[in-house]
């Protein structure tokens, strides 16, 4: 195989400085140039991040997209500029690790990843958690109909209480920039573990709960909506930038129980825990739990965001080395989470009526 796979990092965002950070620990991939439209904000992204002196300032992204040396880019840029920014890449050749929401709606999304199909592009968003090895044992653990069954309940939770200065500045929080607001930001996680949980498997409706909390331009700042399947299974989720930071995740099967309280950034960098329990009672006298719950502990080398970058970088390598075509998978997911995105944005613009969900 070949070496590396270039990167150019497009724009200076605050989220760009992890992604450099990953990219620098994974084994199979590098930070070749940085694209800014002040090569000064450039200059200093690369001071600060401890790039090599070597590393490319470009003083537009148009210029970074012309380097001969950049495979991939890494999008960090506000929602409502991917879509431009993405198929501008892609109709360059360039492999895509954009940040998620991927697209404002469905029918963006489609545009780009038509692009990306026709010019055989791998992309990815950047929904780290599913690449930790965390996700993989918990697979294991609902897949087995013995411990777990079948799957009843999900609940997910993601909120965080935004400083006044974020709520009245930060891009997610203006219509013009990332106009999905908290369902885009922190709900996107929310429907992604509610997704994987249930095995992609779509739910038939989304019904928004009353009432969210919006701010004056409109930008939803925090909401509730719950997801309906035929068979009966039923899942929940509250995103919010309004609360304490929360990232809890709950899979009830007819069997057992899975919790997690850090379901997106795990409290340690080097492990990660599960609690699961499997055919709960509670004792004679009812007084206490029979049967306790287990603590199950994963460790990791690599922090789950630089293995999502040697994931995303095996991939490029296989398409450039072995004429390999794209991989599907993670359009796919991308693309199933923006569905039910937009069916609960479209629940929240009703005042809450049901809306069914087409993929």
């Amino acid at each position: 195989m070949g070496g590396p796979i270039g990167f150019g990092i497009m724009g200076c965002a605050e989220i760009a400085r992890k992604l450099c950070r990953a990219i620098g620990i994974a084994p199979n991939a590098t930070v070749v140039a940085v694209g800014s439209r002040s090569p000064d904000k450039a200059r200093k992204f690369i001071a600060d991040n401890g790039l090599p002196a070597t590393t490319r300032v470009h003083g537009s992204y148009e210029a970074l997209l012309d380097d001969p040396d950049v495979e991939a880019v890494y999008v960090p840029l506000p929602t409502s500029l991917h879509a431009h920014w993405v198929i501008a890449a892609a109709g360059k050749g360039k492999h895509v690790l954009v940040e998620k929401p991927p697209a404002l709606n469905t029918a963006e999304l489609d545009r780009i990843l038509e692009v990306c199909q026709i010019n055989d592009v791998q992309i990815m968003d950047g929904t780290m958690w599913m690449h930790h090895p965390r996700t993989a044992k918990m697979r294991d653990l609902l897949s087995d109909p013995n411990l777990f069954g079948q799957v009843k309940r999900t609940n997910s939770i993601f909120c965080f209480n935004g400083s006044p200065d974020f709520l009245q500045n930060d891009i997610r929080v203006k219509p013009d920039l990332d106009g999905l607001g908290a369902l885009g930001d922190a709900g996107w996680y929310c429907i992604s573990s509610i997704l994987w949980a249930n095995d992609y498997d779509l739910p038939k409706t989304a019904i928004a709960f009353p009432n969210p909390v919006k701010n004056e331009a409109g930008v939803v700042l925090s909401c509730d909506a719950s997801l309906h399947w035929e068979d009966g299974r039923v899942a929940t989720f509250h995103c919010s930038f309004l609360a304490n930071l929360t990232m809890d995740l709950t899979i009830i099967g007819s069997k057992g129980t899975l919790h997690l309280n850090d379901f997106i950034i795990p409290f340690e960098e080097s492990s990660a825990n599960i609690t699961f329990a499997s055919d709960s009672l509670l004792n004679d006298a009812v007084t206490a739990w029979a049967t306790l719950s287990q603590k199950h502990v994963v460790s990791t080398d690599l922090p789950q965001e630089a293995l999502m970058v040697t994931e995303f970088s095996r991939l490029v390598s296989e398409i450039k080395e072995s004429g390999s075509k794209p991989d599907y998978k993670w359009p796919t997911i991308s693309r199933k989470t923006q569905v039910v995105l937009d069916a609960v944005k479209a629940s929240i613009d009703s005042g809450s009526k049901p809306v069914q969900i087409v993929f």
